[in-house]
């Protein structure tokens, strides 16, 4: 046996228990959290701009687990929102067979946005992933909302009603069933207006997005969406019969229709 001396020398120095890597790299982990008063984007943001001045030549930074997935996001809210809009507009106008109709259902969506933002500036929320959620789920609701008018309003246009006339009793007829579904939505998402423990902050974005941003579209679209109904048609006709004034065009079953109007 031979002693270990002889071969190497032993001394004893401190180091780190372990070592972290990040994508083959040597790194070091920070976490941290936004003061109060200040969104998490903020918080990156200081964070990015503290790293740029003080960090020394070859060392860089990237973003890991929850805050590189809200980084990824940020990039594609425009397009989450723009497919939701062209995907409800394309269902509808197969929907009604017509180009026309679906803008008066969608121009009453900006209304529960509006009653979205307010009820999270109300509570000091920020826009984080929950509230974008709440929002794509409003395009929804407050699109079935319209639907419910629009669709008892062509009924009864149908039937030799005046446009004013069909976009009032349609509003009429369906009052009870709006009011109802929506009162119904609105009374579910309290627990999530309300909630305690860990993640409720979340749960409190969600349904406070939700909840007020359906309580405007519910109590401004039952007014909103007849006018929107009447004045799109009446464009839509003016559009049509002066289409009609050129020589040479042929119509389709849909096209008359929207004459008939």
């Amino acid at each position: 046996m031979t002693p270990l001396a002889t071969l190497v020398t032993i001394k004893r120095v401190s180091g780190p228990e372990y070592t972290n890597r990040f994508n083959l790299f040597r790194g070091v982990q920070l976490n941290g959290s936004p003061a109060p008063g200040y969104s998490s984007g903020q918080a990156m943001q200081a964070m990015e701009q503290v790293a740029n001045e003080v960090l020394p030549a070859g060392f860089g930074y990237a973003w890991s687990d929850m805050s590189y997935q809200e980084q990824k996001a940020e990039g594609g809210q425009a397009m989450v929102f723009g497919m939701s809009f062209l995907f409800v507009f394309l269902i509808l106008a197969a929907l009604y067979e017509s180009w026309s109709l679906p803008f008066s259902v969608l121009l009453s969506v900006p209304v529960a946005v509006l009653g979205a933002f307010g009820g999270l500036l109300l509570r000091r929320f920020d826009n984080n992933v929950f509230a974008q959620i709440g929002l794509v789920m409003l395009i929804g609701l407050t699109a079935k909302n319209a639907i419910h008018i629009v669709e008892f309003a062509i009924l009864e246009h149908s039937k030799g009603r005046e446009l004013v006339d069909a976009a009032l009793e349609g509003a009429r007829l369906r009052l009870r069933p709006i009011l109802m579904t929506s009162f119904a939505f609105i009374l579910g998402c309290v627990p999530l207006w309300t909630a305690k423990g860990a993640g409720a902050i979340g749960r409190k974005v969600l349904g406070s997005s939700v909840i007020t941003g359906m309580s405007a579209a519910s109590i401004l679209g039952i007014f909103l969406v007849p006018v929107l109904f009447v004045v799109v048609e009446r464009i839509a006709g003016k559009k049509s019969e002066h289409a009609a004034e050129v020589p040479g065009k042929t119509w389709g079953a849909g096209d008359n229709r929207l004459l008939c109007g």
